[in-house]
């Protein structure tokens, strides 16, 4: 990890940190396409508007006509639900980082630095639900310096960040199509703890889920 510095967030480093989050983010979009065509409910639709236009047309054009828009108007919806989840990030935390992260008792922001740009970054605050972690957001690591070891110092940073402040563990949540998030943790020692698909009407037809992990701060003279 030659020349990557982790750094205190400035208030210049704004616009990078929001490209890199926007990216990453939009990564995910072929990926839950083709998760929601795994889904059996969206498959059996599929499936039933084929037959019933084969069955009345006696023409294989209007059916897979009709299927190809359905297919781009359900992959146009997965860019829309993950263009409204980007703008709701930026408005919200990303739009004041310094008020919401550095200014927070507990809570900070990080980024990593190659060469005088941002590649990186990642967050974390207290959890809510489980007032003796601290959560881990906003990991993101620019896909031109992937694979280098940042997203592992960055998960190491919040590590000991959680450590010096006292807390028990580190929280966090991604979800079922961010498999090489999954692997990353899962190397870096957190443990799998739940699984739970969003509440929302359209989340539970996408059977989107999302996995809590949890990695537990060893003190000084604990056992490995």
């Amino acid at each position: 990890m030659a020349n990557i510095q982790i750094r205190k967030y400035r208030d210049d480093d704004a616009e990078a940190v929001k490209e890199i989050f926007t990216l990453g983010m939009s990564e995910h979009v072929p990926s839950s396409f083709m998760h929601c065509l795994k889904q059996p409910l969206i498959q059996m639709v599929l499936m039933c508007v084929f037959c019933a236009l084969m069955t009345s047309s006696k023409s294989f054009l209007l059916p897979i006509l009709a299927i190809t828009l359905l297919l781009a108007g359900i992959q146009q919806f997965v860019v829309y639900t993950f263009n409204k989840y980007i703008e709701t990030s930026l408005r919200k935390d990303l739009n004041n980082i310094s008020e919401t992260y550095l200014k927070q008792k507990d809570s900070f922001f990080w980024v990593a630095e190659s060469e005088g740009g941002v590649v990186g970054m990642v967050a974390c605050l207290p959890n809510e639900n489980a007032p003796e972690c601290l959560e881990l957001k906003r990991m993101s690591v620019h896909r031109s310096h992937r694979g280098m070891g940042i997203a592992k110092a960055l998960c190491r940073t919040v590590a000991e960040f959680t450590r010096d402040r006292g807390y028990a563990a580190v929280i966090l949540y991604t979800s079922v199509v961010q498999s090489d998030a999954q692997k990353l943790y899962e190397h870096m020692g957190y443990e799998k703890i739940r699984e739970f698909v969003i509440p929302e009407f359209v989340a539970k037809i996408m059977n989107f889920t999302l996995f809590e992990y949890k990695f537990y701060i060893q003190r000084d003279g604990e056992n490995d």
